[in-house]
This record gives structure tokens, C-alpha cells and sequence, in this order.
């Protein structure tokens, strides 16, 4: 499996951002869980918002819920964060992952992924 992110940046605290994400080779053969997490030099991985593959629910870390926004597109080939009100400690490399759903951990501690690609920086300025 094949995942690639993009869309990262700078940007102000306030502003908005959209990470999109290609997968390639993903075989939907079970229950996963396609989404982001995040992390800072020196600390935990960071579960951010992850997409059921079953049934589109979608789930988000404490941190950014009602600010952050999980799709995917109609083939599950792409996974997409639109990240509104961002904040500096938003901060982070972002990474796209997939795992099964239910070993998901949305916020810190988050260790284990089946699949992930390389990440996109996103730096917000206070």
C-alpha cells in the first residue's frame, strides 16, 4: 500500500487548511479505519480523525473536533483533513494511515498503523 499527503503549509492561527492524501494498493478487505495522525519531534504520535471504510463514520481526537473535517473520495483512493480555526499547537508533520478501525487511537499514544506514507508539515503562526 502506497499512501502519499500533501497540502501542508503556513499558515496563521485562524486560517484553514485541506490535506489531501492518494492511496494506492489498498485492498478493503476488512474494517479499517483510513485517516490522519500527527507528530512533533520528540513527542507521541498523535491520532487526528480517522474514516470507517464500512460505513463512513467518522471520528476525530478531542483536540480537533468541530474544527476538523474527514472525507474520503468515492473510491477510497484519497483521504482528505480540511483543518479550519487552526491552531499553533497544530503544528506537526501530518501523516495519512490506515489501520484496522478498532485499533484506531484518536490523540496521543497513537503507535500502531498497518500502512502510512510520508508526511506533510503544518506550521501555524501565532
Amino acid at each position: 500500500v502506497q499512501l502519499q499527503a500533501s497540502g501542508g503549509g503556513l499558515v496563521q492561527a485562524g486560517g484553514s487548511l485541506r490535506l489531501s492524501c492518494v492511496i494506492a494498493g489498498f485492498i478493503d478487505d476488512d474494517n479499517y479505519g483510513i485517516g490522519w495522525f500527527r507528530q512533533v519531534p520528540g513527542k507521541e504520535r498523535e491520532g487526528v480523525a480517522c474514516i470507517s471504510t464500512q460505513d463512513s463514520s467518522t471520528y476525530y481526537a478531542h483536540s480537533v473536533r468541530g474544527r476538523f473535517t474527514i472525507s474520503t473520495g468515492n473510491a477510497k483512493n484519497a483521504v482528505y483533513l480540511l483543518m479550519n480555526n487552526l491552531k499553533p499547537e497544530d503544528t506537526a508533520t501530518y501523516y495519512c494511515a490506515i489501520e484496522e478501525l478498532t485499533l484506531w487511537v484518536l490523540g496521543p499514544g497513537a503507535v500502531r498503523f498497518r500502512s502510512w506514507g510520508q508526511g506533510t508539515l503544518v506550521t501555524v503562526s501565532s
